[in-house]
């Protein structure tokens, strides 16, 4: 089986399956000889910025001389992004050859009677598998869904918790309310491992801190006052981070230039440098070297000058994203390009951003398959909200090269779903391959 036969396989794998019980998935981990023992893991949840917490903890562990794995999803562009070691995705020869290998143990637990593993699940154990032969001493992993049930919660003894900021999504799985979607979450915390967690929104933290302590696990808690931001630039925040974590700790001032221009990201790489004190070891240098030369696609990254791609895609992404854009406002004129799928609010979305971010023009186009939302119904909505020019372009390609040509000085943000972030990204490759 080669790479290009191995993900047509996991891409059909809807057609077998639906998620599995957590035993279900056990079973197959049993089967490739529990690879994630043979790791360090620290497992970060949340329902916004755990891929960007763990682009950072990655990035900091590697400035220390640490082999580190890193899994993330969903992916932009190519399945291989969701496994990366030392920053760097794995060979398409390297997946096809453990998915080849988790392929013939799935067989197996079939005549066995047990139940195909569904997508996310094939994935998680061929990281694991992958991981674990290439070496990788620590490996960062970001949940799936949720936390208590995801797949990725079979890791017994990780040697940290991460819990980001919590709010409302995918409510048809998680719960309706912020607790019940922070219980879920807080279903990651193992007895006695250290936890760090965004202690901003109340609720969330009194189910964080009520499941740590039913858990023995030691806490350390983010909040605002521990930073202070010291300038900003289109690229880049200097903040200084009080990063100290326990009273026996020496309270130290750390001076942090973040990579991107988003203030959510001073939240994130403070979450990964309370994370990496936490595991010790690593020096404040390398910690601020780390964040500051991390990398991670889509969210707030320039990808060209005077162009920002940002995966945001709920409420809360959707409001940072507003609260980024009209803080760029006061010092040039933005402009939109945006393309949301069917499930989301995507007419609040536009509302709020016609109040707030208030673009010089916008151009919509339309995502996502099965889930797409056409162009046309995207511009009459906005068109309800804004005065200003609204283009509608369905083609993605077109659409980017409309934004380009019409943007002028100011400064065009792309967003409102991943799927557009992806479709871009696919674009800027193709024109950098031609």
């Amino acid at each position: 089986m080669n790479y290009e036969e191995a993900v047509e396989y996991i891409e059909s794998t809807p057609k077998f399956t639906k998620k599995n019980r957590p035993e279900n998935t056990a079973e197959l981990i049993r089967r490739l000889g529990n690879p994630e023992r043979r790791m360090k893991v620290i497992h970060v949840a949340g329902t916004n910025g755990k891929g960007s917490v763990c682009a950072f903890l990655a990035s900091i562990l590697q400035k220390a001389g640490r082999r580190t794995g890193l899994f993330t999803s969903p992916h932009l562009v190519e399945i291989t992004e969701r496994f990366q070691i030392d920053q760097v995705p794995v060979p398409h020869e390297t997946f096809a050859d453990a998915f080849v290998r988790v392929k013939r143990e799935i067989d197996a637990m079939l005549e066995d009677g047990y139940a195909h593993p569904a997508y996310f699940e094939l994935l998680f154990a061929a990281g694991l598998l992958m991981f674990a032969e290439a070496g990788v001493e620590y490996l960062v992993m970001e949940t799936g869904l949720g936390g208590r049930l995801d797949a990725t919660n079979l890791v017994e003894r990780p040697i940290a918790c991460v819990l980001t900021s919590i709010s409302l999504d995918h409510m048809e799985y998680l719960g309706d309310t912020v607790a019940k979607i922070a219980a879920e979450k807080a279903g990651i915390i193992k007895e006695g491992v250290p936890v760090v967690y965004d202690g901003r929104n109340p609720e969330a933290e009194r189910v964080i801190l009520a499941q740590a302590e039913k858990m023995h696990a030691p806490t350390c808690r983010y909040d605002d006052s521990m930073c202070e931001i010291l300038a900003k630039t289109d690229k880049s925040i200097d903040f200084m981070l009080n990063c100290s974590y326990d009273k026996t700790d020496t309270a130290r001032r750390l001076r942090i230039t973040v990579p991107f221009l988003a203030e959510y990201q001073v939240v994130n790489s403070s979450l990964a440098a309370l994370t990496a004190r936490v595991v010790g070891m690593i020096s404040d240098e390398t910690i601020a070297e780390g964040i500051r030369t991390a990398r991670w696609q889509g969210r707030m990254e320039t990808v060209l000058p005077g162009v920002v791609l940002d995966g945001a895609h709920n409420a809360d992404g959707i409001r940072e994203f507003i609260r980024t854009a009209a803080e760029v406002r006061g010092r040039m004129p933005v402009s939109l390009l945006f393309s949301a799928v069917v499930e989301k609010e995507y007419e609040k979305m536009i509302r709020e951003i016609c109040e707030d971010m208030r673009p010089e023009f916008v151009v919509v186009t339309q995502v996502g398959g099965v889930r797409v939302v056409p162009a046309e119904t995207l511009a009459e909505v906005f068109r309800r909200y804004t005065k200003v020019p609204v283009i509608a372009k369905p083609d993605v390609s077109e659409a980017f090269a409309e934004a380009l040509a019409d943007r002028g000085d100011s400064m065009l943000f792309c967003a409102g779903s991943l799927y557009l972030v992806g479709e871009l990204k696919r674009i800027l490759l193709q024109e950098h391959a031609g």
